[in-house]
């Protein structure tokens, strides 16, 4: 299985911080849209893990070709969305009627919700199983944490909180040097926050730490501050919105060409332009690269200066997705994997290996699973769009529930 359940976020967490008043209504309907088209992308990606053919990772510049390399780097948006509009979310609701500690408190219950999500409902839906020998922790995990580091963070002042988070992702590629051997027996911590990778707890039990929580707090901090931005006058805003999206996509170009910081995985000519222009565009996501985050929340934050002033009928649907994002999140991959088991058991007989733990090393040492598995592009997109079809009745029916209804529960679905 592919680290990123990527995908996607929230936010996946993504929860309607947002408020309802009347006079914001434009703002939100960017947000949410922004959220929802991102989860909607988010779904393509793990559509691929479950259908696609390919026996070779997409982004590999020496076995891709450009529609399987697209098709996985569109989804790299989705995390760095997700996790950037939580903490834009957070600062909104403290801008209406929340006081600092309800929104702390919030903000702690619901991350630690949202790790025992990720280490039970998640986790099934990506395994059909529930044996925790071996598990993992990727984007829900990840929003979980920095949620509950948001938590204690916003106690600081608006701008403390943002220059934490602009700093965290500007400089902790100056940590990918240290290896966990320079913290000995807390060896495991390190790679939780930064470097990443298998960890043995007990004897038989192994976790993945598949987003290491550097730099996703920063950010989430990021996102906070930016939350300041929408409370700005319409055209101050969009202003400000287009500047720091073009500031942020100039800064990747510029910085990436010098291949001097922001990304282990340098950039370099190919045999063919277009790949050239892939190479260029292959950033590190685990742990985020300062380049991957430049590359993602740039357009993310120029996109919101076109859309501010509405989307129209056809946004109307993302909108929805958005409002509702951790129940999508939570629906959509039991939904997709039961779609697998179903093409599989029509094709095969039989689908033994899409009841394995996807966290064992890799899927290809996944016994019984047909070499010929798999299907190409064309069937991950249709299946995909099927999908999403699915999803909107659902979602819209949920969206319904907590429309009608202020029970405190669903602030935690």
């Amino acid at each position: 299985m592919k680290t990123e359940t990527t995908s996607t976020a929230a936010t996946l967490a993504g929860q309607e911080l947002l408020g309802r008043a009347s006079n914001t209504r434009p703002r939100l309907e960017s947000i949410d849209f922004l959220r929802g088209l991102v989860m909607v992308v988010m779904a393509l990606d793990h559509v691929r893990d479950f259908f696609t053919g390919a026996k070779f990772d997409p982004t590999d510049l020496t076995q891709t070709n450009a529609a399987y390399f697209l098709t996985r780097w569109i989804t790299h948006f989705c995390a760095p969305v997700f996790v950037f509009l939580a903490g834009t979310s957070a600062y909104l609701s403290s801008t209406r009627g929340k006081t600092k500690s309800q929104l702390s408190g919030f903000l702690l219950t619901r991350g630690l919700w949202l790790v025992v999500l990720e280490l039970t409902v998640v986790h099934f839906g990506w395994s059909f199983n529930w044996s925790l020998h071996y598990s993992g922790g990727a984007v829900i995990w990840a929003l979980g944490w920095s949620m509950c580091a948001l938590a204690g963070l916003i106690y600081l002042p608006v701008w403390a909180v943002t220059a934490f988070g602009i700093i965290m992702i500007a400089f902790h590629n100056l940590l990918d040097g240290i290896g966990t051997q320079a913290f000995a027996d807390l060896g495991w911590l390190w790679q939780i926050l930064h470097h990443g990778g298998a960890i043995q707890l007990l004897p038989g039990y192994q976790f993945t730490a598949a987003y290491p929580l550097i730099p996703w707090i920063g950010v989430m901090a990021a996102g906070y501050g930016f939350g300041t931005l929408l409370l700005r006058e319409e055209g101050s805003r969009r202003k400000w919105f287009l500047g720091l999206g073009t500031g942020l996509m100039v800064s990747f170009v510029l910085l990436r060409a010098t291949n001097l910081y922001g990304d282990a995985q340098l950039w370099s000519s190919q045999k063919q332009g277009v790949f050239t222009l892939f190479s260029f565009l292959n950033c590190t996501k685990y742990p985020p690269s300062l380049l991957y985050l430049l590359m993602t929340l740039g357009p993310a934050i120029a996109l919101l200066a076109l859309i501010d002033r509405g989307v129209g009928v056809i946004g109307r649907p993302f909108i929805l997705f958005g409002r509702v994002p951790l129940f999508y999140y939570l629906i959509h991959l039991p939904l997709l994997h039961g779609a697998a088991v179903l093409f599989a058991y029509v094709r095969y007989g039989r689908a033994q290996w899409l009841f394995e733990n996807p966290w064992v090393v890799d899927s290809l040492q996944i016994l019984d699973k047909p070499s010929d598995y798999g299907y190409g592009l064309p069937v991950v997109y249709a299946v995909w769009l099927m999908i999403v079809l699915i999803l909107f009745p659902a979602c819209r029916w949920f969206a319904g529930v907590k429309q009608r209804s202020r029970a405190a529960w669903l602030s935690y679905l």
